[in-house]
């Protein structure tokens, strides 16, 4: 999947003040080895270095684009290209943070576990996803793909996994000594015209929209933005009202 920097960061300081809370809780004073998995356009790492700024920092994405953002962005890290399943690091990190990148990806509890053996003894794994995949905005998106004639197209459109508070309790629990787990929900207040499709464009979006080509996409988008205005509608003062849901963990390496 092809990644847009400039539609992701449309909404630069909502999607990075939910990395700012979850850094807020990492129990770490001065790490010397941190590393940002999924790092994006930079965004979430200019938090690491600004708290831990004698720390040798890193930032991982498969996103060619978001990376050359990131290196133009001016926070002094090293940038890696790689995937996080494939990433295998020959050296132990004090923190890892990952800012809404471990949805995507399956085998959640091996996931974990890996991240955790990358640790050193003490260190601090820290990440957020969203949890709101069962709201109207992603419901009405696997209802459009389901109902019109790009079913078959988009029937084995990339999933995206569901954690819990309790699951990823129970997958952190053996390998843990302190966990800390809590979900937020934001009222995102939204200007101008489909608020909600812009959002979700730079995300949630993605996989669906790229699948198809032409008027089959246009068709598509079309029949989802009328759906998702009835669902968010504006108000008179010209906001619209994004409930958005997110899920915190930070888990600490016995």
């Amino acid at each position: 999947m092809a990644w847009d920097p400039k539609i992701y960061l449309d909404f630069e300081d909502e999607r990075t003040r939910p990395a700012v809370e979850l850094l807020a809780r990492v129990p770490h004073k001065s790490p010397a080895h941190v590393i940002d998995l999924g790092c994006g356009p930079g965004n979430s790492t200019a938090l690491l270095a600004r708290r831990w700024p004698k720390a040798k920092l890193e930032g991982l994405d498969s996103s060619e684009a978001m990376l050359d953002q990131a290196r133009r962005s001016g926070t002094q890290a090293t940038w890696h290209s790689g995937d996080i399943p494939s990433w295998s690091p020959t050296l132990r990190y004090d923190v890892i943070f990952a800012n809404a990148a471990l949805h995507w990806l399956d085998g959640q509890d091996a996931l974990l576990a890996r991240l955790m053996g990358y640790l050193s003894p003490g260190g601090v794994l820290a990440f957020q996803v969203p949890a709101n995949f069962n709201e109207p905005s992603h419901k009405l998106m696997r209802d459009v793909a389901a109902d019109g004639p790009w079913a078959a197209k988009l029937k084995g459109v990339r999933n995206i996994v569901l954690g819990s508070e309790q699951g990823y309790y129970g997958m952190l629990e053996p390998r843990a000594s302190y966990l800390d787990i809590w979900q937020t929900t934001y009222l995102q207040v939204l200007d101008g015209e489909d608020p909600v499709l812009r959002w979700v464009s730079g995300t949630g979006l993605r996989p669906f929209v790229q699948a198809l080509e032409g008027e089959e996409r246009e068709d598509f988008t079309r029949e989802y933005k009328k759906r998702l205005n009835a669902a968010y509608p504006m108000r008179k003062s010209g906001k619209t009202l994004f409930p958005f849901q997110r899920l915190f963990v930070v888990a600490r390496r016995k």
